[in-house]
């Protein structure tokens, strides 16, 4: 490695020595102040190059392994992505793709070392999972967001071979859940663990083995269980654990004796380091005052599957001063969201996510009235996810003029195409005020009835935009040419069941190559739109999914992305490259 590196450098005309130039670049930690040294000279290239100990790939068809492994020899931490986010929504079909494998056998090669990886929306196996635990001996952080194709069974490979591993998060992935007995795979010698998360696990665990784990795990920071944990039990692992900073409870919802509950109140009084909670499981409002005593330095809130009415929620939100970040259902109503307004000053972020989004009688949720609210009494609010059933554009144009440091607006009407209900007018003046009030906005997901208007006013205003999704909104392709042609920075575009065809395709023909990604599904596209993109830029991949009743003149689904390594390889008979 050194005489490459010399080789390579033997023309340096650095001020610096390689060493010290590699041991400043190293300290930068923005993904895109790395990139961007890289680009000052062929000194400073080669020198982030050996410096980089870490890689994101926001797209796991952008590049290869081989690709990756050339770029940057010294990697130990790798962050990889791989389905659409649209696969959330079941728009993407099973087999895919973004298996994790073929990534896997080229990194035991030139990544012996590494030590960290973070997949979402990978394809994961347990066969995988069993290599990835005996191929990296120095292995310590393996996270797993929004992935699918393993079991337990692999967990347990991960638990017994993986003797210097730090963290274990597990979140939302479409795992089997044989069992609880992965967690007695971990060796009684093994103390490291700083994170472990299994909070989306449905079977019950080996509880025994899961409170001898925490125990022996003295930095123990975070800890998340699935809901078959009792409040009881719970109680058990604080004990042992009052170190910890992030606590996902299980199950809120017990019969304890008075001695029972006076304990577990003791037990998260001495959680002094608390900052994050999440979980509560079916809550039971009589035990939600155990809580206060740790909620005094919470910033994060993360109620996304507790179901809490408003009169409970405001009860803890007086406990929580420095709340920086909530996640809740709507069940909160918006009276829950006045009582937000009312004690978290500090908050930042907010998401509120809907009880049953296919359930059109439920009479509860979320209105205009609670989102002003929170707006009213949370200045610093820059962040937001808000399913709601009804909106106003005097409303959004409200919010924003309180709030206009937005970064993240993301605003769910859950009935598509609906107006301004109180007016009838088109959402677009909604829309409008928030890219003409927010000019730091990088992310807009738009919801409601919508004119080409919407897309005029983000061409013109949102030039900080880098991420927009579409559904069930325009007029014509002329408003989808006005973003495209407007918004500088924009690296994602998501579009679902809009009235765009071909000319809203091709608008973006000078811009895709500059972009990570465009998705396209149910719009008025055609193959030949689709063929002629693919002729104009061959340096791109364009995707076509095609699905049992396939329309050989209609592309339903297209999937266009920037790669330096090819068409995949591994695109099964559904995927259609062009």
């Amino acid at each position: 490695m050194e005489c490459r590196r010399k080789k390579e450098n033997k023309k340096s005309n650095s001020t610096f020595p390689d060493e010290v130039l590699e041991r400043i670049l190293g300290m930068l930690k923005s993904r895109k102040d790395k990139s961007s040294v890289s680009l000052v000279c062929k000194e400073w290239y080669n020198a982030e190059r050996w410096s980089r100990r870490s890689v994101f790939i926001g797209n796991c068809y952008s590049v290869s392994p081989e690709i990756l492994t050339r770029r940057f020899p010294n990697i130990r931490s790798v962050t990889l992505k791989g389905k659409p986010r649209f696969s959330d929504f079941n728009l993407v079909p099973a087999n895919w793709g973004a298996n994790i494998h073929s990534w896997l056998v080229v990194f035991a090669e030139k990544y012996p070392w590494l030590e960290e990886l973070r997949l979402k929306r990978m394809t994961v196996t347990d066969e995988s999972l069993e290599f990835l635990a005996l191929s990296f001996p120095n292995f310590k952080a393996l996270s797993l967001l929004s992935c699918d194709g393993f079991s337990t069974d692999g967990m347990a490979s991960i638990a017994t071979n993986c003797k210097n591993l730090t963290e274990l998060d597990i979140q939302e992935n479409g795992i089997e859940d044989k069992n609880g007995n992965w967690l007695s795979c971990f060796p009684e010698s093994f103390t490291s663990l700083e994170v472990l998360n299994f909070a989306n696990l449905h079977n019950d665990v080996n509880f025994d083995a899961l409170e001898k784990l925490v125990s022996r795990c003295k930095s123990l920071k975070t800890l998340k269980v699935n809901k078959s944990v009792t409040l009881e039990q719970l109680q058990r692992l604080l004990v042992h654990a009052p170190q910890l900073g992030e606590l996902g409870t299980g199950s809120f919802s017990q019969e304890l004796t008075a001695q029972q509950s006076s304990e577990l109140g003791s037990a998260f009084k001495n959680c002094t380091n608390l900052h994050t909670l999440s979980g509560l499981w079916v809550a039971t409002a009589q035990y939600l005052p155990v809580l206060y005593s740790a909620c005094t330095n919470l910033t994060f809130l993360n109620f996304s599957y507790a179901p809490l009415n408003s009169d409970d929620l405001a009860k803890l939100l007086v406990h929580c001063p420095k709340l920086q970040r909530l996640w809740v259902v709507d069940t909160v109503e918006d009276k829950g969201l006045e009582a937000v307004g009312s004690h978290c000053p500090l908050l930042e972020e907010l998401r509120v996510f809907p009880a049953d989004p296919f359930d059109e009688g439920i009479a509860h949720g979320v209105t205009e009235s609670g989102f002003i609210a929170v707006s009213q009494g949370c200045p610093r609010l820059h962040y937001v996810l808000y399913f709601c059933r009804q909106m106003t554009n005097a409303a959004v144009a409200t919010v924003v003029q309180n709030c206009p440091d937005f970064t993240h607006f993301r605003l769910c009407i859950m009935h598509p195409g609906q107006r301004d209900y109180l007016t009838q007018d088109a959402m677009d003046e909604a829309f409008g005020a928030v890219v003409k009030t927010c000019r730091k906005l990088q992310r807009l997901a738009l919801s409601g009835y919508l004119t080409d208007l919407t897309f005029e006013y983000i061409g013109k205003y949102a030039k900080n935009l880098e991420t927009l999704s579409v559904a069930f909104a325009g007029s014509s392709d002329w408003g989808m040419s006005c973003v495209l042609d407007g918004c500088p920075k924009l690296r994602k575009l998501e579009v679902r069941d809009c009235p765009f065809g071909n000319g809203a395709l091709l608008a973006g023909l000078w811009k895709y190559e500059s972009m990570r990604s465009l998705w396209m599904s149910d719009c008025e596209v055609t193959m030949n739109g689709v063929r002629l993109l693919a002729k104009q830029k061959p340096r791109l991949n364009v995707e076509v999914i095609k699905e049992e009743s396939y329309d050989t003149q209609h592309a339903k689904k297209v999937y266009v992305y920037r790669s330096v390594a090819g068409p995949r390889r591994d695109a099964p008979p559904f995927v259609l490259t062009l």
